[in-house]
């Protein structure tokens, strides 16, 4: 649950209110995570608060509405220690929507193939174009950086891999388009076997 871990991680340093938390996170991130939804944020603390990370308290104000302050808690900082000094492992497996794009892609042969391949080159070199664009303007925020320097080493991976499905899935869309025009002509044969035939006079 990094989400968990990152709101005790923004609990370190003092209390704070929800959205004083939400404001902290979408600055320490940067653009690179995306916004944190409010609503979600206050199930993540009374989750902490019911899990004893995190105590609550509340203050009162006299202009506005009272509001609930959220402190960090012994267990909570061992809980934080425990998470962000062990490595992280994937469990999600590297399931990616471009997988099955080439799957389609090689079925309907070579040239659908190189105009995926070409279309998704132009995007991601789009996307290499923007994060340089936003690592100039966060040079200064390195929690921030880091992240973005991510997003771009990622970027240049998946351009690498088209490379790879280009040189390895070119030949095999190949021998799909070739097999094409059998499996029209088998549909042909069907299609006459299955047309409706007249009645002998």
């Amino acid at each position: 649950m990094p989400l968990h871990h990152a709101v005790l991680a923004l609990l370190t340093r003092r209390p704070n209110h929800g959205y004083e938390l939400k404001a902290r996170f979408e600055e320490a991130v940067g653009p690179q995570w995306g916004g944190l939804n409010i609503g979600h944020l206050y199930q993540i603390l009374e989750r902490l608060v019911r899990d004893g990370y995190v105590s609550r308290s509340q203050v009162t104000q006299t202009d506005r509405p009272d509001k609930n302050l959220y402190t960090l808690t012994e267990a909570g900082e061992a809980e934080l220690r425990s998470w962000a000094t062990t490595a992280w492992v994937r469990v999600g497996g590297f399931r990616d929507e471009l997988f099955l794009k080439l799957l389609g892609a090689v079925a309907l042969g070579p040239q659908a193939l190189a105009t995926l391949i070409e279309s998704q080159r132009q995007t991601y070199l789009s996307e290499l174009a923007g994060l340089a664009q936003q690592r100039r303007a966060h040079a200064d925020e390195p929690l921030v950086a880091v992240l973005i320097d991510a997003a771009i080493a990622h970027t240049k991976a998946d351009l690498g891999l088209l490379d790879s499905a280009a040189q390895h899935l070119g030949p095999l869309a190949t021998a799909q388009s070739a097999q094409a025009p059998e499996r029209s002509a088998s549909r042909a044969r069907g299609d006459a076997d299955e047309a409706p035939r007249g009645r002998a006079g």
